[in-house]
């Protein structure tokens, strides 16, 4: 069964809905440690100074600004992920997959690096086209799976690290759910913030899940996924990749996020996607909170 309404979180949207969590967001940032950067390994650029790395803004042609969540290989092709619905040329409210409109997969995103140039790179992969395609019937599958990939030209792959800023990981994949009151971690990356990064890092809990797991209800009551968060990347307890920032909830709990279970995207992106085996690769350094 399908639970709760809500609006995508691309762009801004949707800021119209949250002035009053944007007010809320600029009291205090959580409590937590950087997680030190151990170098790079594997040829790829070291957390503290890669250009491109989860967090980093994405804007795609035609649908709006949104956050990346982590980097996945395919053989020796290099994908950033982000929201589907970041591609979506529809209405914020629009929430169903199966249903809503989208850019085409070949569709240019810029990637906005962190030395302040701009990457180009492609959708390659949409859970909204792919159910749209396959005619996916099952109600939660096309109500909770957004999830895309972009792949990185080949010149921009030395310049990505895969490592979450702030807290480190990803350390792995979390295929055992969310506990409830489970304490999770992620980072926006919103320009409603203004640029603040003290800002950026979120902790909260899981508040429950919806859609037979494909969904997790989220709280980070201090600073809370805003327009243009969306897509971010979302760690369990344990540091491990739980999720991908989906929806502003307006009920039934008003102002929660809907965060997308990763285990259950990647494996639909897996079983339909077409682009060979895809991994999360993994953070360099440890994942670090206090």
């Amino acid at each position: 069964m399908i639970v709760g309404s809500g609006a995508r979180l691309r762009g801004l949207a949707a800021a119209a809905a949250t002035i009053g969590v944007v007010a809320l967001a600029v009291i205090v940032a959580p409590v937590a440690t950087a997680a030190p950067d151990e170098g790079s390994g594997n040829g790829r650029a070291s957390a503290a100074n890669a250009a491109i790395h989860p967090g980093v803004v994405t804007e795609s042609e035609g649908g709006g600004g949104c956050t990346s969540n982590f980097i996945f290989t395919s053989g020796d092709t290099t994908f950033i992920g982000q929201a589907a619905h970041c591609a979506g040329t529809g209405e914020a409210t629009e929430t169903n997959g199966c249903g809503s409109d989208s850019g085409p997969v070949g569709t240019t995103v810029v990637i906005k690096a962190n030395d302040g140039t701009d990457r180009v790179g492609k959708l390659v992969y949409s859970s909204w086209l792919t159910m749209q395609k396959l005619g996916e019937t099952d109600e939660n599958t096309c109500q909770f799976n957004d999830f895309a990939l972009v792949e990185l030209d080949k010149a921009d792959q030395a310049d990505v690290s895969p490592t979450v800023p702030f807290f480190g990981g990803p350390k792995g994949l979390d295929r055992g759910g969310v506990a409830p009151d489970e304490q999770v971690f992620s980072y926006g990356n919103s320009p409603l913030r203004q640029g603040v990064s003290q800002l950026s890092p979120k902790s909260g809990q899981n508040v429950g899940d919806f859609g037979e797991g494909w969904s997790h209800e989220v709280v980070t009551p201090l600073t809370p996924g805003v327009p243009g968060d969306s897509g971010s990347a979302f760690l369990d307890s344990d540091g491990d990749a739980m999720g991908i920032l989906s929806t502003l909830n307006l009920a039934p709990l008003p102002a929660t996020n809907g965060v997308t279970d990763m285990a259950m995207a990647l494996d639909y992106a897996n079983a339909h996607g077409g682009l060979g085996k895809i991994e999360l690769v993994l953070g360099i350094g440890p994942f670090t909170v206090s």
